[in-house]
Parts: C-alpha cells; structure tokens; sequence
C-alpha cells in the first residue's frame, strides 16, 4: 500500500503507474486534484488499484491527510514515495524570499512531513516499511540559479541518512533516489534541452544522451523506486541512488579526503604556508561535470 506524492505527471505519474503494475495499491497524490483523479482511473485501467488524493504537501496536515487516506482505502501504509515539486530558477541576486520559501517548503518541508507521518504509521504497524524520497543532481553538486531547489534536495539526502539510522529498528528503509528525466522540470537545463525536444518530435534518444548525460523518460527511472520498495531491497537502506536513460549508480556520501594537523590549532598565515601543498591539489570542482559528445570536446 503506496502513497505518491506529485504523481500527477512526469516522474511521480511513473512511479504511480509502476508500482501498481507490480501489485502496490496506490494513493495518487497531486496539487491537480483531475490529474490525480486521471493517473488514479487510468492505474485501475490498466488493472491496477488505485485512489485520488488532492493535496498541496508541505503542511502537517496534508501528510496526515495522506496517510488517512492510504489507511481508510487500503488498511495500511506501507511505502511513501515523497516526489512532489516544483521550480522558481533565479540567481542568488535576484532570488525573492517567495521563491526561496516556495520551493523549500514543498521539497524540503514536504518532504519531512510526509516522511514523519508515514514513519509514525508505520511504526504503528510494527512490521517495518519504506520511505523513499526524491532527490537531484543538484542537490549533490550544485546548478547555477538553483539556491532554492539545490538546498532542499542536499537537504533531503542529508535527511535520509539521519532517518535510514532512526527508522533502523523498526525495520523501515529509507533512501534517496536521484533521478535524470525528460519532464517540464528538466526542459529548462540547457545541456537537455536539445535532447528533450527530439523526443517530442517522437524521435529515440541517442545513446549518448541515455548513458552519458543518464537521461530517459520518466518510465526509465521509475523500476528503482519499485526494486527499493520490494522485498528485495529490505536491507539497503540511507544510499542515495541515481537513475536515468539506461545508467543506475550509487552516488557516495561527502567524506573527509584529506587532512593536516598543527600544534596548537592553526593561524590563518599556517594555512596560507600549508594549504597550496597539502589541500590544493584536491579542492572539489561544483557543478554537474557535462560529458560532450565525440567530436565536440575541446
């Protein structure tokens, strides 16, 4: 029994539509309370079972809301699918608290809410559970004009491994899937862009956009969200893992890659002498590397 947030289009329809294939009843959540209601009629379509539920998540209440509803249709929770999203792209400089606000409230907040809600229940069920949330390149390496959406799915991941250690005992997985899709949110990155209107001239995509920039549609992206909610994936749990056109990986988690010491703490002139030798050489580059075609690299 499955809660999906923002499954009304792009990749939440698609985790909607293949967890129902593989048996989960689904509650089909969206803002679009007709798009939820057409994901919902067309998963039952296709033989499926699944509910509407219109909701904007963020709030406390919508996340209970949620839950009631996989409980009263279903008789339990099972896996939380926390997808929902939105953009408000801008520069540092001309970013408004609005749009910073709106972005981390429905990712980040929304997020915790559904997840902390579904955790609550599950616990309740005492047979354990998963939750799995949505995270993004971006959030693991940064995207110029993307504070908003780039702290909140650093957040999400960071969240996720504090969960993955808190839910451990109760024997609910948590786990971050980092998706790359053609959907209207990924229309606007420009190294896509080309690759997402060739698909809507119903044309294949190449295979180096499929292997080298990971991206497919959001079908291709959805069997992880499924593998990690099955009985297959019940002891991976706290992994970031991305996914897309026809790569899977598992993204690391930030370490220490290099330290010094000096006695009695360090001056800022000690680490002007030091740091050119001993942490120059491997200061990390930000930005998502962007592989290039053959015959256009420099």
């Amino acid at each position: 029994m499955a809660v999906v947030t923002g499954a009304g289009r792009g990749l939440g329809l698609a985790y909607a539509k293949d967890l129902a294939a593989a048996g989960a009843h689904v509650v089909v959540n969206d803002i679009d309370e007709a798009a939820a209601v057409a994901v919902a009629e067309a998963i039952g379509q296709a033989g499926g079972t699944a509910v509407a539920q219109a909701a904007a998540v963020g709030t406390g209440e919508a996340a209970q809301a949620l839950v009631d509803r996989a409980v009263s249709a279903f008789g339990r929770l099972d896996i939380m699918v926390a997808n929902a999203g939105v953009l408000r792209d801008t520069v540092l400089w001309k970013m408004s608290d609005e749009d910073f606000d709106t972005v981390v409230h429905v990712h980040l907040r929304g997020t915790f809410t559904c997840a902390r809600a579904a955790a609550v229940r599950m616990r309740e069920q005492g047979d354990g559970g998963r939750i799995i949330c949505v995270g993004s390149p971006t959030g693991q390496r940064g995207t110029f004009g993307q504070t908003n959406y780039a702290a909140a799915k650093a957040g999400i991941v960071g969240m996720v491994r504090t969960w993955a250690m808190e839910l451990a005992r109760a024997g609910i997985t948590v786990n971050a899937v980092i998706p790359v899709a053609a959907t209207e949110m990924t229309r606007t990155v420009p190294f896509l862009r080309t690759h997402i209107e060739a698909l809507d001239r119903g044309e294949k995509l190449t295979p180096f956009a499929r292997r080298a920039l990971a991206l497919g549609t959001p079908s291709d992206a959805a069997g992880v969200v499924t593998f990690l909610a099955s009985d297959a994936a019940a002891d991976i749990t706290g992994q970031a893992i991305g996914v897309g056109g026809d790569r899977v990986s598992l993204w690391s988690h930030p370490q220490q890659i290099v330290s010094a010491f000096a006695d009695d703490g360090w001056s800022a002139d000690a680490l002007a002498e030091t740091w050119p030798t001993a942490f120059g050489p491997h200061v990390q580059s930000v930005g998502e590397p962007i592989p290039q075609p053959e015959g256009k690299r420099a």
